[in-house]
């Protein structure tokens, strides 16, 4: 029974923990004071079921235990300021002693747009979003915006203690407002889905659900908001790149790196709805970082019908990509793209040119796109190191089996 009120348990926090956080924070205003409840509801959970059994509703059961946490908190802080959230909570936790069923409404879009309010620092609401409704730990997303864990905790933790005293409201703001918050949760849903495509094979259960519910996500911001085309732009990336998933692994569960893979086992479906979402956001005549990053997945699609990649075309987008963002994400894959269409040696130039960014000396995907390219200009000696860089970052088994047939080719 142990194993199976673990396994409730574990799939109630991939399932419904940013529900909830977003629910007892909207109620609060507390998104510390939520997360500390909710916690202590999922360890109560880890106690109590192996011995009770898995309750009927899990998710209706730990939105008990976290309220009740929250309501004895307020109350042994005697905070009588504003007592309008714990009544809130109090009125809830009675509907449910009364025996009413009590709607859990989603209030995570709300939440993104909290946390992508003005008072918060620019450069921490993606991350904000991505630790209080998708439950990321400080290490991971520091990890992926290439900052300190020790910085990043930080600033995370500075940033609700803002949303609590400067009284944020949880809410879609107006569409003047919009702007200014929009490109943060698009960052953070966009970020879900990169975490969740590292599964390639979709075996993982926790990161398959991240890929699910970055595109549900998207999809739920294009409806609320239709004439927003970076929102369009970002479905359609990642429809596009979910649309290659299988192609990913071999029969055997060997890595396919893009350019070998078969357009056969491409999802058209996927595709043909991005394709749509991607003409529909150009004909805005905005275009932003998504629809650019869309319209290279698009330009490796093509390969599907005309039998080659327009490798100058791509370079072109990267190179509006790369004014628009600055990113050395997006300067490595100009780079790969430009080897391909001018030689290895201008790919490796512009590898150079980044030598430099510090951010890049624990990024896998620079070293080995530089062991590629030094391969190629057959600087062997150098490509063997970047290999080795390169294999020793990367946390996947079958990219680094194919890493290691690469080397070992040289």
């Amino acid at each position: 029974m142990t194993g199976t009120a673990r396994a409730a348990v574990a799939l109630a926090a991939r399932q419904s923990y940013g529900k909830l956080l977003a629910f007892l924070a909207a109620r609060t205003r507390d998104v510390a004071g939520a997360e500390d409840a909710l916690s202590e509801a999922f360890a109560a959970a880890l106690a109590t079921w192996p011995e009770q059994g898995v309750p009927r509703s899990p998710e209706a059961w730990l939105l008990t235990v976290a309220r009740r946490r929250l309501i004895d908190s307020t109350r042994r802080q005697r905070i009588r300021a504003d007592a309008t959230s714990t009544l809130l909570l109090a009125m809830d936790e009675l509907e449910a002693d009364r025996g009413t069923a009590v709607d859990i409404p989603d209030e995570r879009l709300r939440l993104m747009f909290a946390c992508a309010h003005p008072a918060i620092q620019t450069e921490i609401r993606a991350p904000l979003i991505l630790q209080t409704v998708m439950g990321f730990d400080a290490g991971t997303i520091a990890s992926a915006f290439l900052i300190a864990p020790t910085s990043m905790g930080q600033r995370l933790v500075r940033a609700k203690r803002k949303i609590q005293e400067a009284g944020i409201p949880f809410s879609v703001p107006e569409r003047e407002e919009l702007a200014e918050r929009l490109d943060a949760v698009l960052d953070a849903i966009y970020t879900v889905f990169a975490e969740g495509w590292t599964d390639a094979a979709g075996t993982v259960a926790r990161e398959r659900a991240l890929a699910d519910e970055a595109i549900w996500l998207g999809r739920l911001v294009v409806s609320l908001l239709p004439d927003e085309p970076e929102a369009r732009g970002l479905l359609a990336l990642m429809l596009h790149a979910e649309a290659r998933r299988q192609a990913r692994r071999d029969a055997e569960g060997g890595y396919v790196p893009l350019a070998e893979q078969d357009p056969q086992r491409w999802q058209t479906a996927l595709i043909d709805e991005a394709e749509a979402l991607l003409r529909a956001a150009g004909a805005t005549r905005r275009i932003g970082r998504f629809q650019l990053e869309a319209a290279v997945q698009s330009a490796h699609i093509a390969r599907r019908t005309t039998g080659h990649t327009d490798w100058a075309a791509i370079v072109e987008l990267y190179d509006a990509l790369l004014a628009l963002t600055g990113s050395p994400v997006v300067a490595i894959n100009r780079a790969v793209a430009l080897s391909e269409a001018e030689g290895p040696a201008a790919g490796l130039a512009a590898l150079d040119a980044l030598a430099g960014d510090r951010r890049l000396a624990e990024y896998q995907p620079y070293w080995a796109a530089r062991a590629s390219l030094l391969a190629l200009t057959k600087d062997t000696a150098a490509a063997d190191n970047a290999y080795e860089r390169a294999i020793g970052l990367e946390p996947d088994p079958a990219v680094r089996r194919f890493l290691q047939q690469r080397r070992a080719a040289l």
